[in-house]
């Protein structure tokens, strides 16, 4: 049987602590993993219809589906009663609390803030506000009770925990919610140590992947480490699901008051337990709002997040923007990578569009700095496989939004023993990012999101750097030798990229096709024999190339040469430029025919696509002087449609042949 919220409420009501503890622990347990409030209580009463079956073993009426289990009636009150919790809780944290009591009450406000049915007690300011100041935003001003009286007989949602006969009393209890709340925040700080004067934080290794953790284990934790999470968490599930809550987060302080939080982690020797939270309720912020984006960046956020990304990263320098680089150094740990990648996820928000921009020097001198951390993102190793993935990934993304010219620090390191070089220049870097693609490239869902930053990346590099598209040509583009199959068969990364040129997704074969291209130096000649011209096609197109007489290549790539392998040298006059293959050789379908028997071929042939283009099944294209293709009009189709119908009214049952 489910726990009584009516029950819970009416503990709330008296101020019966344990009682309130008790009845909360066992609803969390029940409600751990709920997350969307009405299809679960849909399924309960499924299954409480099932097993009342089986129990009486009487075939009664099983609804057939969901729409016939339970009246609308049952959900509002179910609904209800979960609003009536949410704001009694909301009331009674603002109470002297026993850490016990307030964690367990803060774990439900964190599971009922995932339903948006019920988020009306979470969007007052003064709810946003309590959960600010107990998640640690210590800047933000004390909630008063002016905006919401959960006694007010006149409530039209029902969240009083009381009948009216009882709210004299309660108001009486309820006045000095302000002077409690002070001491809860004053409280919440003493316990910020232990008595022995160690600072409290979860043990490395101990921390699951940011679920739901084992409600058992929060007892080896300080209890005002964990109810802070708790109502960080809530507070982020609160801001994602209302757009009410979104739009007073600027008003209230919301964005300054984190950034006092995070300054101040800075500048404290304790390790930064529970930061993660913060981080994401700032990724929230600054993704959903973007006048908060545009404060943050204004307010130097890029610097102080670059700050906490090399804590986060234990950072050490050997100049101005060289990391020092340890390969023999320990995985970074799962919470010291996911803080990481809420930050590289918080600089994306705030920088996406300065690559467009002109920096000046300070703020190029910045960017030059985070470009330094971020090469040393890409090389680091983590514990959780897919962690590292996940952070090269937010890297990239981050890395493509940077200013193309301030990226020179990627290259400019010395080398070491084992360090990949082209031209006696560091390569690592590079490397990395060829390897990452080639993981995406494996990848058979969300190829577009996955893919396109870091192909656009590679590409914009090699335009700018000449040893980077050097070497990314000799990884991916190496001399032919198999002439035999097909450019997109095999799983060679170029084999893998001329596949993604016939994708479905416009974007993602430009792309693919764009970085081949740019190996290619944009001459079409050695483009169409690494890719075939079919392949090709496309790209040629859009670039009015596909007359192959566009430039040769251009002036801001260097001379070097194509060398051709022996074996291309002796193929290359067999090799098909159309599936860029050496074709088996294939019998004349024109031999033994006379030559009117040609000429009758041709004319059923054309007046065939002639019947396509009019059932506009088919558009014909011609090539323009500029090498662009147009569609077939005006005089010149008119008159090869006469000719056509000419030809058709002298041939004998000709229709009764393309019949």
């Amino acid at each position: 049987m489910g726990v009584d919220l009516e029950r819970i409420i009416q503990y709330i009501k008296q101020g019966d602590q344990k009682s309130v503890q008790t009845q909360l622990d066992r609803y969390n347990t029940e409600n751990s993993q709920c997350f969307f409030f009405n299809v679960e209580a849909r399924e309960r009463r499924k299954q409480r219809e099932l097993e009342e079956f089986r129990r009486n073993k009487v075939r009664e009426y099983i609804p057939d589906s969901d729409s016939d289990l339970g009246s609308d009636d049952d959900e509002d009150s179910d609904l209800v009663l979960r609003r009536r919790l949410a704001s009694a809780l909301m009331w009674f944290i603002r109470t002297q609390l026993q850490p016990g009591v307030l964690r367990v009450c803060l774990r439900t406000l964190r599971i009922l803030s995932r339903d948006r049915l019920a988020l009306a007690p979470f969007i007052t300011d003064s709810a946003i506000l309590t959960l600010a100041r107990l998640g640690g935003i210590s800047t933000m001003p004390i909630p008063g009770h002016e905006e919401e009286d959960w006694m007010e007989e006149k409530d039209p949602w029902g969240f009083a925990c009381g009948s009216t006969s009882s709210q004299s009393g309660s108001k009486a209890f309820s006045t000095d919610t302000h002077n409690q709340m002070r001491e809860v925040i004053i409280e919440t700080r003493r316990r910020s140590y232990r008595d022995d004067g160690i600072y409290s934080s979860l043990v490395r290794g101990k921390r699951d992947a940011r679920g739901e953790r084992d409600e058992e284990g929060d007892e080896w934790y300080d209890d005002g480490e964990v109810w802070r999470k708790e109502a960080m968490k809530a507070l982020c599930n609160v801001i994602y699901n209302s757009q009410r809550a979104q739009e007073r987060a600027g008003p209230l302080k919301l964005l300054p008051g984190l950034c006092d939080k995070l300054k101040a982690s800075i500048r404290s020797a304790a390790p930064p337990s529970g930061q993660f939270y913060d981080l994401r309720l700032l990724f929230l912020l600054t993704a959903l709002r973007l006048e908060l984006r545009k404060e943050l960046q204004q307010a130097r956020g890029v610097s102080l997040l670059t700050v906490l990304l090399e804590q986060c990263l234990e950072v050490q320098w050997a100049e101005d923007y060289e990391v020092v680089s340890d390969p023999s150094a320990p995985p970074i740990i799962r919470d010291a990578s996911q803080r990481a990648i809420e930050i590289l996820k918080i600089l994306f928000n705030i920088t996406y569009s300065t690559h467009r921009q002109e920096p000046d020097e300070e703020d190029a001198a910045l960017y030059r700095h985070l470009a330094a951390v971020l090469r040393h993102c890409l090389l680091l190793s983590c514990e959780d496989e897919d962690l590292v993935e996940e952070l090269q990934g937010h890297t990239v993304n981050l890395l493509s939004a940077l200013p193309l010219q301030c990226l020179d620090v990627l290259l400019s390191v010395r080398l070491f023993n084992g360090s990949k070089e082209s031209g006696g220049v560091n390569m690592d870097c590079v490397h990395s990012l060829l390897m990452f693609m080639d993981k995406r490239l494996n990848r058979g869902q969300k190829l577009k999101e996955k893919l396109t930053p870091v192909l656009n990346f590679l590409t914009e590099s090699c335009r700018a750097h000449r040893e980077t598209r050097r070497y990314l040509k000799q990884q991916i583009l190496p001399p032919l030798r198999e002439v035999e199959l097909r450019p997109e068969q095999g799983d060679t990364i170029r084999n893998k990229l001329v596949r993604l040129m016939t994708h479905v997704d416009t974007d993602l074969k430009h792309c693919a096709a764009e970085l081949l291209f740019v190996l290619c130096k944009e001459n079409v000649g050695r483009f169409v024999k690494y890719t075939g011209y079919g392949n090709a096609a496309g790209l040629l197109a859009a670039r009015g190339l596909l007359s192959g007489r566009g430039p040769s290549s251009k002036p801001q790539y260097s001379s070097d040469s194509d060398s051709d392998t022996e074996e291309y040298r002796q193929a290359r006059d067999k090799i098909n430029l159309v599936t860029g293959r050496v074709e088996e050789q294939q019998p004349d379908p024109m031999e033994g025919m006379t030559e009117e028997e040609k000429e009758r071929e041709a004319m059923r042939l054309m007046s065939l696509f002639s019947r396509l283009s009019r059932d506009k099944i088919i558009q014909p294209m011609g090539m323009l002087s500029n090498g662009r293709l147009a569609p077939l009009c005006g005089h010149q189709r008119f008159s090869c449609m006469e000719e056509e119908e000419e030809e058709e009214e002298g041939e004998v049952d000709f229709e009764d042949e393309l019949d």
